[in-house]
């Protein structure tokens, strides 16, 4: 029989809070994380179509690092640092009582290194001076680098587009069940605000420009107004064990990983299949890998982006899979409280999961003001949610077509 596997611990480096105990009071509160762009680096904004985005203000990596950790890597991984330090903590994980090659480290990232990438790179144009490069520019700018610096055990960097922290969390399942670890510390980390990055999504046309004066109302999934994501930044981090494991250390568990799955359509590098088919396809499989039926949902924390498309993709296959059902599932968009964190999405979602299983709350989803005809269904709300969740599906869908549905279950012990 295979292992149960349940999360123990939970950290957080988000747009409307640093640390999870602040993110979940603003995510119950509907309040958005998105607001005006006031420039990127040398570049003024009025020459970009988005100029709005879900930033993390306020952080100062040395109230939580060392001066040598914070100037050794990216913004991105100084999240993840943060981020996986809290969860430990919340987990009352004593890494020192742990065998070191039982505990590992798998983390979801979607750009990696960019800002210090970006920084570099000009800096090298403009003074032509090759030996003034940051000696660790290399280690840094690496998608492995934020693993790199939290790992013990296994150790392993997912990058699947948006889809990345959300296979990270599955590969964790796997990993425990099958021996390799007891306990995995999985992380999904982005922070690609920056010129060239933001540039490209505009080029794009994937990002929200109607909201630029408003941008608390950019971030609108299932909307009618919708017109492109939001682009955010963050991280999150989730303790993952083995029950036998947390039994034994007698730690507070928030719920359970119940199953896991991932599909590739083969479509397009950037817009799902019209028909909701793969997607469909994606969460059956993830039911299946749980042991459980479609009549066993009760919550769905839907990938649900803000796009004109994908939103309504997502419903036609929440719709095709859950039939008559698909109203009386609770659904919400967390991307709608802190934008589109691109390898943080997955985890992000996967917090706010299972604080829901955990608490019973359901956070509101910001902005669904004109629900679109193509996107309806009953469950979506603009106020919390009061819900017994007994198992609940986390979607997230990258570009290239990664898709995965993480399914969470709640304890019981």
């Amino acid at each position: 029989m295979a292992s149960r596997v349940v999360i123990t611990g939970l950290g957080m480096v988000s747009p409307i809070g640093i640390g999870v105990s602040e993110f979940w009071k603003s995510a119950l509160a509907g309040r958005s994380g998105v607001t005006a762009i006031p420039s990127l680096g040398w570049f003024p904004m009025s020459g970009y179509r988005s100029q709005v985005a879900g930033q993390v203000h306020n952080f100062a990596p040395e109230q939580y690092l060392s001066a040598t950790q914070a100037n050794r890597v990216d913004r991105y991984a100084q999240f993840s640092l943060v981020a996986a330090k809290e969860a430990l903590t919340d987990a009352n994980l004593s890494m020192t009582k742990e065998a070191p090659h039982r505990v590992g480290v798998i983390v979801g990232a979607g750009m990696g290194g960019m800002v210090m990438g970006e920084r570099e790179i000009t800096q090298l144009f403009e003074t032509q001076r090759p030996h003034r490069v940051h000696p660790n520019f290399i280690p840094t700018i690496t998608l492995n680098s934020a693993s790199g610096i939290v790992a013990m055990g296994p150790n392993l960097t997912i990058s699947t587009a948006c889809s990345s922290s959300a296979h990270a969390l599955g590969q964790a399942l796997q990993c425990i069940r099958t021996g390799q670890a007891d306990v995995v510390i999985v992380v999904g980390a982005d922070a690609s605000i920056t010129p060239l990055v933001f540039a490209g999504f505009c080029s794009l046309r994937a990002l929200s420009s109607e909201f630029n004066n408003a941008p608390e109302q950019a971030s609108r999934p299932f909307d009618r107004r919708r017109d492109g994501f939001v682009m955010g930044e963050g991280a999150a981090a989730l303790i993952v064990e083995s029950w036998a494991h947390a039994k034994k250390r007698k730690a507070r568990v928030y719920a359970e990983l119940a199953g896991y799955a991932a599909t590739s359509e083969a479509y397009h590098m950037v817009i799902p299949q019209e028909d909701g088919q793969e997607i469909c396809t994606t969460m059956k499989i993830g039911l299946k890998s749980a042991g459980i039926g479609p009549d066993q949902v009760d919550y769905i924390n839907a990938h649900a982006t803000s796009t004109t498309i994908g939103d309504a993709v997502e419903t036609k296959a929440i719709r095709t899979l859950f039939k008559n059902r698909a109203d009386k599932i609770a659904i919400n968009a967390t991307k709608s409280l802190v934008g589109h964190t691109l390898g943080a999405a997955g985890a992000i979602g996967a917090v706010a999961t299972t604080l829901a299983i955990h608490t019973g709350q359901i956070h509101p989803t910001a902005n669904y003001e004109e629900p679109d005809q193509d996107c309806r269904l009953d469950g979506i709300r603009r106020a919390v949610q009061e819900r017994k969740i007994r198992y609940a599906l986390l979607n997230a869908f990258g570009f290239g077509s990664n898709n995965a549905t993480v399914v969470f279950k709640k304890f019981v012990p």
